[in-house]
């Protein structure tokens, strides 16, 4: 979901100093952040009661260290994955969605399923697994994928009885990656959830909901039955993608619920020249609920010790079952 928008603020000018920084982020925040309401009724967040708090702490004999501090631990009472705080010395973040988590996946495990021998179509790693089932393994929306890239996977992948698709930790990158790909697993037009855009700079001042509207793709597509699987480091487009998926048919999710990351961000820079990323446009599933914080799966499976004890993946040998 990384569609970075440029900030073009009409700003009143304010100090390269740390007050100044201090307030050019909590304004920015203050009319252009998106979730304020839900982040007020899951943990309490007061922005008004943030700026109190936190105003005092910045003077002028701050270090820059410091300033970078004292703003991240402010940004991250937010708990948001997609707010960030850019400098050339360190990278602002509240990555808790996925790591007070189980991981639920494993590189060296997944290793036994792909072998050595897979096929790779740009970001795609794709094979057939000895029962018959097809795995291909997407793990970042930032790395391309053209439509020929797809024909070959869904042609290679054609004999097969049903589908893994395997997204586990995967944090996100383009919507039209995850655009591109879920339509290859429609044969009509869905209406997959709903958008709105900040039109004003009070907490609650938003567009009316847009629709979001997912059309089958022009090249091959796959009629069988399909795994999709997730985990708590499935985040922004990739949330989204999951999104899209529980709307085509004859897709199961298998796995654990997502990271979520339904916002999609918006660029501002302090008067330092440090970035800061934030939510700015929600998004929703197509019963016009928020997925800010996650998905759940159709069916919950976490890997377990005696799984991973002896070399296998709980996850894939769940949906090999299911598709058998």
């Amino acid at each position: 979901m990384v569609f970075m928008f440029a900030s073009c603020i009409d700003e009143e000018e304010l100090a390269d100093n740390p007050k100044g920084n201090f307030e050019a982020l909590w304004k920015a925040f203050d009319e252009h952040y998106c979730f304020f309401e839900q982040k007020r009724i899951q943990y309490g967040v007061d922005w008004n009661e943030v700026y109190a708090r936190y105003s005092h702490q910045f003077d002028s004999r701050m270090t820059d260290e410091q300033q970078f501090e004292v703003m991240t631990r402010m940004i991250g009472e937010l708990r948001d994955g997609h707010v960030n705080l850019t400098t050339a010395f360190d990278y602002g973040r509240n990555w808790s969605w996925y790591e007070d988590y189980p991981i639920n996946f494993s590189e060296n495990i997944q290793r036994n399923y792909l072998g050595t021998d897979y096929r790779i179509a740009s970001g795609l790693y794709y094979r057939r697994l000895d029962d018959n089932v097809g795995y291909v393994y997407y793990g970042s929306f930032s790395s391309d994928i053209g439509s020929g890239n797809l024909d070959e996977v869904m042609l290679h992948l054609a004999s097969c009885n049903g589908l893994i698709l395997d997204i586990r930790n995967n944090s996100g990158g383009q919507l039209t990656n995850a655009e591109k790909l879920a339509a290859r697993f429609t044969n009509e037009e869905l209406l997959v959830g709903y958008m709105q855009h900040k039109n004003g700079k009070g907490h609650n001042d938003f567009s009316k909901m847009e629709e979001q509207r997912l059309k089958p793709a022009k090249g091959m597509r796959w009629q069988k039955k399909v795994a999709l699987l997730t985990n708590r480091s499935v985040f922004s487009a990739a949330n989204e993608f999951v999104k899209y998926m529980k709307c085509c048919p004859n897709v199961t999710v298998i796995g654990d619920h997502t990271g979520g990351g339904a916002g999609m961000p918006f660029n501002s820079e302090l008067p330092n020249g440090w970035t800061v990323r934030f939510s700015a446009c929600p998004m929703y599933d197509r019963n016009k609920q928020s997925t800010e914080e996650g998905i759940d799966p159709d069916i919950f499976v976490n890997m377990t010790a005696e799984d991973e004890s002896q070399g296998l993946d709980t996850t894939i040998e769940y949906a090999r079952k299911l598709l058998r």
